[in-house]
This record gives structure tokens, C-alpha cells and sequence, in this order.
């Protein structure tokens, strides 16, 4: 039996460590980055190695950004009286996809998730009250997951909100229970965010 040389090995390898890629597919696009032109593998090798130098989280929403804030938070046309809450950045980008949410995010990263060991203290939540407490909301929208921890994650940052002079709202569950935002399309977003309800 022939032996694969270490370096597509060690490659195979780490591409089966993404989301998603089993080792069949991390050995099929193995052996494609072999065969496309080296300019358009390096092309892919110089983007990974770019994002992970450049990109990071926007120090007031957490939101990716290039620089200190966001596009979003630098942006002087979204209405700063509302705030939505999303668990993860590909959360907020099907959001703004729906082109219907003009107000600023607030990006827990992650979702209040005890069988995984992820505490209210490993997200954004402290700078989240923080935000609100200081700032000048109106309303602050829960668009966490339709699931039981982004239920029980709305249901913690409900209660921490819950003495702010803050109308607090959900999304209205046109998005499917136990469904993922990120893989809604975006008619079901814009009747869920124009739908949604107090909390």
C-alpha cells in the first residue's frame, strides 16, 4: 500500500478539522489544492493568513471589523436608539441581509450553553449591560437563536436588563424553533424582525 507523503497528510488533517469537512471531503480538497495553479492555492493560503492578521472583534458590538469599530458602529445613518442582540457575526450578517434593521448589534459570541460548559461569563454580556446602562436605547431586541439555549440566554440577559428603562423585545417566531439564523432566508427575517414582540 502506498504511503501519502507527510505534507498532504499533515494538510488533510487540518482541514478536517474545520466545521463540516469529514475526511473524505478534507482529501478531496486536498488533492484539488494539488492540482489548481500554485497561484490560486497560495491565493487561498495568503486570504487565511490575512483575515487572522487583520480581522478582530469591533470594541464596542464585537461585531468582525477591520479596524477599532465596525462598518456598522461607524456608520452615522443607523438609528442608535435600538439595539439587537445576535449570538454569533454570521447572526447579524443574515439580519442585515433582510435590509429591514437599520439600528446598532450587540454580538455575544456564543450562546449560554451549561452541557458545553459556556457560562453567561465567557460572552459579552457584562459589556452588553454596560452598553445599555450607559447608553440612550429605546428598545434592545433579543434575536438570539429560536432555540433552547438562545431561549435561556434571552430569558438571563432579560432579567439582567430587566430594571433598565429599556423596551425589551424578542423576534417574532416566524424563524422556526430550533432553527439556525444563519441558514434563514432573508423574507423570514424581515416578517420576524418587523413581527417581534415584548419580551
Amino acid at each position: 500500500m502506498a504511503e501519502i507523503s507527510q505534507s498532504v497528510t499533515e494538510l488533510i488533517e487540518q482541514l478536517n478539522k474545520l466545521p463540516g469537512i469529514g475526511r473524505k471531503t478534507a482529501e478531496r480538497l486536498a488533492y484539488h489544492l494539488l492540482r489548481v495553479h500554485e497561484t490560486e492555492a497560495f491565493a487561498l493560503s495568503d486570504a487565511i493568513r490575512s483575515v487572522r492578521e487583520n480581522v478582530r472583534y469591533c470594541s464596542v458590538c464585537f461585531n468582525l471589523s477591520e479596524g477599532e469599530l465596525c462598518n456598522i458602529c461607524s456608520d452615522p445613518r443607523r438609528d442608535p436608539t435600538i439595539l439587537c442582540i445576535v449570538e454569533q457575526p454570521r447572526d447579524l450578517m443574515a439580519l442585515e441581509q433582510s435590509g429591514v434593521y437599520r439600528g446598532h448589534y450587540h454580538v455575544l459570541l456564543g450562546r449560554i450553553a451549561p452541557l458545553d460548559g459556556i457560562g453567561p461569563d465567557q460572552l459579552t454580556i457584562e459589556a452588553l449591560v454596560e452598553r445599555v446602562r450607559t447608553g440612550n436605547y429605546a428598545e434592545v431586541i433579543m434575536a438570539t437563536n429560536p432555540n433552547v439555549e438562545g431561549d435561556g440566554t434571552a430569558l438571563f440577559i432579560s432579567n439582567q436588563l430587566g430594571e433598565l428603562p429599556v423596551k425589551l423585545t424578542r423576534l417574532a417566531r416566524g424563524v422556526t424553533a430550533g432553527s439556525v439564523l444563519e441558514y434563514t432566508n432573508k423574507e423570514i427575517l424581515a416578517d420576524a424582525l418587523s413581527g417581534r414582540q415584548k419580551l
